[in-house]
């Protein structure tokens, strides 16, 4: 028989459940709501995703109407294999092989004529048919044939070119022309979207996505003037001259290269600023010519040892080498060892940077000049010349040093008959480096043979008794900063061991 007597009915309200079971109930609801939250989100996700790229699309049908295909074409006379300077040996240039892909030598003998044919791209800027493209697609050309974005064919002139930028302008008869706007290269961050559009291998209309790698690549070599934006979007040989534009569908630089080892694309293209091409694009339509403003010095970059033995704060700036007689630098009173840190007010990183910013300031301007000068800071204001055609035959005099086996090279007096032979006729008075100590501290710092110390620690070396003089005076372990001579110019080099 079972008693009733402490058995109790729960009250009908409210109900009280456990608190194990108010928790699981609330994480079960929670996650069926989440779950229909992160359905609905996942889908608005791809519909914005969708939403842009129709956008993007939308974009590169607007500006391939703008982008051109080039077609050149260059007479060029067949003298035979066996001479020198071979125009065919070109067909085995890795450069020919990367913007004139699938050329094969043609078939003639003896004085034989023959076409070189050619391609590469172009961004229309003007309605009235100006072309911006690169020189080395059709600075050299005879013939110049444009391809429209409609399949038209018309027959462009050239209206400038520029070797030194690798950049060049043609034209052709036509208006009404659909136009690619301009951004400012200044204002694009690297890891930001790009979108290269041309011609690779012929093929029309390509295009290619991909982000800005690097901004202000310098030493690559392709050119004199050098502040290139690096971008992994493919760039292959035909996209030469194509624009490079931003997600406003604006150029932002002007493709011009690969880094390659395979003569295709592997991830690493270079185009030329818009803002520096645009300066040149006008210099060249308004002058037919581009005015660069020049200074008149060597220069090198600050390494670290050199900030160490100029006693400054990093290695920001660029190292003044040496003055050329009758320059805007040496009437403003430049001297050798003095090191800009600023330009109009605006830092100069190295020594490509100071010359850029040079020669964008064009002839007869007037710059100021912040640089640091045994340590004094100094300011100064220069008025610019026009840039000589060549500035390189314009010899920047200096002085020479001499042997001691301690800092592991040797030299000699500078004769006139050496001088002759290693091309210092101009040069006043020197020592010459006649040999280098294989892993020594002068080899690894970068002195070879045949260049000319002149200066020790900043002290004139005219001769061999200067450099014995100055260098008994000096420690290989507190460092010793060289100048040196080169037919390609001057540097500081700092010398140091243990």
């Amino acid at each position: 028989m079972i008693s009733y007597s402490h058995v109790k009915l729960l009250p009908s309200s409210p109900v009280s459940l456990p608190k194990t079971f108010l928790l699981l109930l609330i994480i079960t609801v929670a996650a069926a709501v989440s779950a229909g939250f992160a359905q609905a989100q996942s889908k608005d996700d791809l519909q914005a995703l969708i939403r842009a790229s129709k956008t993007r699309a939308a974009l590169v049908q607007n500006v391939q109407q703008a982008v051109v295909h080039i077609k050149v074409e260059k007479e060029i006379a067949n003298t035979g294999r066996n001479t020198p300077n071979n125009p065919l040996d070109l067909y085995n240039d890795e450069f020919f092989e990367r913007f004139f892909p699938g050329m094969r030598p043609p078939r003639g003998r003896g004085n034989d004529r023959f076409r070189q044919e050619g391609m590469g791209s172009g961004s229309i800027v003007r309605s009235d048919g100006y072309i911006l493209t690169n020189h080395h697609v059709v600075g050299e050309a005879d013939k110049i044939i444009v391809q429209l974005f409609d399949g038209r064919e018309l027959e462009a002139k050239l209206i400038g070119t520029d070797p030194e930028s690798d950049i060049s302008v043609i034209k052709v008869d036509e208006q009404g022309m659909p136009v690619l706007a301009m951004g400012d290269s200044t204002e694009i961050l690297v890891g930001e979207s790009v979108i290269a559009v041309g011609n690779p291998f012929g093929l029309t209309q390509t295009v290619t996505f991909g982000i800005v790698s690097a901004k202000g690549r310098t030493g690559i070599g392709i050119t004199e003037y050098e502040d290139f934006i690096q971008t992994d979007a493919a760039i292959n040989p035909g996209n030469s001259g194509g624009p490079l534009i931003n997600l406003e569908g604006k150029i932002v630089g002007v493709n011009t290269a690969i880094f390659t080892r395979s003569g295709g694309y592997q991830g690493i293209g270079f185009a030329v600023p818009i803002n520096m091409a645009r300066r040149i694009m006008n210099d060249l339509i308004d002058e037919g010519r581009v005015s660069r403003g020049w200074l008149g010095v060597g220069i090198q970059d600050v390494t670290p040892e050199l900030a160490k033995a100029f006693r400054l704060k990093d290695n920001k700036g660029t190292l003044i080498t040496g003055v050329m007689p009758g320059t805007p630098a040496e009437k403003a009173g430049l001297q050798k060892g003095d090191v800009v840190l600023k330009l109009n007010g605006e830092v100069v990183e190295n020594s490509n940077a100071l010359r850029n910013e040079i020669a964008d300031a064009r002839a007869d301007a007037t710059v100021e000049l912040e640089l640091v000068r045994n340590g004094a800071p100094m300011k100064m204001m220069v008025t610019l010349d026009e840039r000589p055609k060549q500035p390189s035959r314009m010899a920047i005099p200096q002085e020479p040093p001499t042997p001691t086996p301690q800092l592991g090279f040797s030299v000699q007096e500078l004769t006139p008959e050496m001088a002759e032979r290693l091309g210092y006729t101009q040069v006043q008075g020197g020592v010459v480096i006649t040999e280098v100590e294989p892993n020594s501290s002068a080899s690894e710092a970068g002195l070879r043979a045949g260049m000319l110390v002149v200066e020790m620690d900043r002290q004139n070396i005219d001769n061999l008794a200067d450099f014995r003089r100055v260098g008994s005076e000096l420690s290989l372990q507190d460092g010793i900063l060289l100048l040196v001579r080169t037919q390609q110019g001057s540097q500081y080099i700092f010398l140091q061991g243990d």
